[in-house]
């Protein structure tokens, strides 16, 4: 009997090693684009996905305060940084899916799901990238400690998809856009071509990500007959801990979809 949607999206979940993770995410992925090309589609369905994913024994996931701090200008501190960029990719496969299997229930058009999958792959894609330089490097994921918190706008947003939508693509994937070109950076001036050509891939690809997350938020304000900007900041608010901070790629958010008044009002405290 062949998976829903749904229950494709679970399996991923309760995978916990890394690369097996992303593994199986990227056959799913192959077999739903496969499935909506041919006669023989996959129903999306429902499921019941876990409030957090498994994940590996190591790394150590550690308060944020807690994580050492190392120099961009070191070994260590490239390391750190690949090591750091490895744990977000991970935890985005994760993202992706949950939003998928957390929310098959709402009726959607069939491009949302398409939508997701496809930035499920990619971020399988970007994870496998990124443990590729840590071996590379002489390390791998799981060799550092890990921030704990990656996973808490996912438990804060599991019922609601706006919220999730305004939070995870728009706030925090898009914080990704204003912080890979200085990560390209670094490793362009250490002379590491691997690592620069696998973030450069990363940078490039994570646009569409933030604005699969803008045109599913806009087309549930329409839906709702919400201002689109006015829910965005209320539920940032609400869901987000802290305010927001510059500098921002404002060109980069622009392709995405995010004008400049969804997210500067955000910078100061209410």
């Amino acid at each position: 009997m062949s998976l829903t949607l749904a229950e494709m999206a679970v399996e991923v979940l309760t995978t916990a090693d890394g690369r097996a993770k992303t593994a199986l995410s990227r056959r799913h992925a192959a077999a739903w684009r496969a499935a909506r090309r041919g006669d023989t589609p996959i129903a999306v369905g429902t499921a019941n996905p876990p409030m957090q994913p498994a994940r590996p024994a190591r790394p150590e996931l550690a308060n944020p305060r807690d994580v050492p701090r190392r120099k961009p200008g070191t070994t260590e501190g490239r390391i750190a940084l690949l090591h750091a960029v490895a744990h977000i990719e991970l935890n985005a496969v994760d993202l992706h899916w949950d939003i998928i299997a957390r929310f098959s229930h709402v009726p959607l058009p069939m491009g949302f799901f398409d939508d997701w999958v496809s930035a499920a792959d990619d971020e399988s894609k970007h994870f496998n990238l990124m443990a590729d330089c840590l071996e590379a490097a002489g390390s791998h994921y799981g060799a550092l400690a890990a921030h704990a918190g990656m996973w808490r706008a996912a438990e804060e947003t599991a019922t609601d998809l706006m919220a999730r939508l305004a939070v995870v693509p728009m706030v925090l994937e898009a914080r990704g856009l204003d912080v890979t070109p200085g990560m390209i950076d670094v490793f362009k001036r250490a002379k590491e071509a691997e690592a620069v050509a696998a973030l450069e891939t990363i940078y490039g690809e994570e646009v569409s990500h933030v604005a699969y997350g803008s045109k599913w938020f806009n087309f549930l304000c329409g839906r709702n007959d919400l201002d689109p900007k006015d829910a965005f900041h209320a539920l940032v608010r609400k869901h987000f801990h802290g305010v927001l901070k510059p500098p921002f790629n404002e060109e980069k958010r622009a392709d995405a979809g995010l004008p400049p008044d969804f997210y500067w009002p955000l910078t100061e405290e209410v």
